[in-house]
């Protein structure tokens, strides 16, 4: 039978209609259609099940099963907020070749050595590819098991037989659950992700599943595939360089603002945890075009180098606009904040862009040294040596304050910086620099050129 439809009447004339409407057709009046006829459906009735555990209060709840386990590689623990939590469930991506396999090969033989046995499971290569590459690493180890599965059923069942304390899933695209839509598919990722994530609470087992990538740098798959996991880390790299940076987008357990430095090399993924040498060129005299600012990475202050090159664009077309490493949209901001506050002329010129090492740089605080570098540029004259720049550029060529500045100064006064342009009130001078506040654009160029 069909269930009563609402019906909705006039409460002045009594016209009847289908569906709700504004003004009555029939009287013409306004907001009197009400509805009525159909009762409003009854919630269905659920009744109280088992429960997996009372109920206590939270003070007595235990931490043990919660801590984090450190892995014994520096920079990732230092990601993920200490280490691996049981129970836990990442979801590490990246493009293709830039290191996942070789530095979770890595994790799980640091596990295996020191907190129980870890399982790799490959549906991408084999296994004698995947022992190649533990070899050339130094990752063989007793208690770190390998298999090659494409099957859901085949991954539960080494799950069993070995029951890791680490599990790792390479990739979680390659897993196919008969029964769940296409191979690769969203509906099978789906489905894949959330019966390993089922069974790792279940047996307190931790997760990393390695996830593609799209052209555009998104995690590839449902964006519900985020939701399940605790824990989601990108890594990033160029090909062309060795150095590859791990951030943590999202993270249950820990800070979710920190970044992780390593190097490729024929030994594997090797932390560094001192990656400023790493982002500002070594030379044994300044030269124009270039400023050294410090970025914030979570709790991490990095030094960063920001070059800019100002070339005649000879007179034909429009000036030419290059970025690498910075945002493209606040570079351009900055070229006109320096050119009508600074009066330095960049209407007819080419303007190139560039951070120093690899390293991306988004945040306000480089706008000074970005603009310093690029009226260095202008004027063919280099800025003195040992100065940091650190501030926000406005549009009306103020100097803002920036997040951390004590931090962001102290990291400049160890690397050796003696000299800061800052904006005022940015605090007490680290013990042996020299702190030049300004508080405007034309003040910082005077101070300098």
């Amino acid at each position: 039978m069909k269930s009563a439809r609402p019906a909705h009447r006039c409460t002045e004339c009594g016209y009847a209609s289908a569906k709700w409407v504004g003004r009555c057709p029939e009287c013409q009046a306004w907001g009197t259609i009400e509805e009525f006829g159909a009762p409003a459906a009854a919630l269905r009735a659920v009744a109280a099940g088992p429960v997996t555990a009372p109920a206590r209060p939270i003070a007595q709840v235990e931490l043990a099963g919660a801590r984090a386990v450190p892995t014994g590689i520096a920079e990732f623990d230092r990601v993920l907020g200490g280490g691996l939590v049981p129970g836990g469930v990442l979801l590490v991506a990246g493009e293709p070749g830039v290191g996942k396999s070789t530095l979770l090969l890595e994790v799980a033989h640091r596990v295996a050595a020191s907190n129980g046995p870890a399982l790799v499971v490959s549906g991408e290569e084999s296994a004698g590819q995947v022992r190649l590459r533990a070899e050339r690493i130094g990752a063989l180890h007793e208690r770190l098991y390998l298999a090659a599965e494409t099957e859901l059923s085949a991954v539960l069942a080494h799950i069993e037989q070995v029951a890791p304390t680490l599990l790792i899933l390479d990739s979680v695209q390659t897993v196919r659950s008969p029964g769940e839509g296409t191979d690769g598919g969203s509906t099978q990722v789906r489905a894949v992700a959330a019966a390993l994530t089922a069974v790792s609470k279940s047996r307190g087992m931790t997760t990393i599943l390695v996830g593609h990538v799209t052209k555009d740098g998104a995690i590839a798959g449902p964006r519900t595939l985020e939701h399940l996991v605790d824990v989601v880390i990108s890594f990033d790299g160029e090909r062309h360089s060795t150095l590859r940076l791990i951030r943590a987008v999202k993270n249950r357990f820990g800070p979710a603002d920190e970044i992780g430095c390593f190097e490729i090399g024929d030994a594997g993924v090797v932390g560094v945890p001192d990656p400023s040498a790493l982002f500002v060129s070594r030379r044994t005299a300044p030269v124009p075009g270039s400023c050294v600012t410090v970025t914030m990475e979570g709790s991490r202050p990095l030094l960063a180098e920001v070059q800019a090159l100002v070339a005649g664009s000879g007179g034909g077309g429009s000036p030419r606009r290059a970025v690498s490493g910075l945002d493209s949209q606040r570079v351009a901001m900055v070229n006109a904040v320096v050119e009508r506050r600074g009066g330095v002329k960049l209407a007819d010129a080419d303007v190139f862009a560039a951070s120093v090492g690899g390293v991306r740089i988004g945040e306000p605080a480089a706008d000074l040294a970005l603009a310093l570098a690029i009226a260095s540029a202008a004027k063919d004259r280099a800025l003195p040596e040992g100065v940091v720049a650190l501030g926000e550029v406005g549009l009306s060529g103020e100097i803002r304050r920036v997040g951390g500045a004590g931090r962001r100064l102290a990291e400049a006064a160890r690397q050796g910086y003696r000299t800061a342009l800052v904006p005022p009130d940015a605090g007490a001078a680290p013990p042996g620099m020299r702190l030049i506040e300004v508080p405007d654009l034309g003040a910082a160029f005077h101070r300098l050129f």
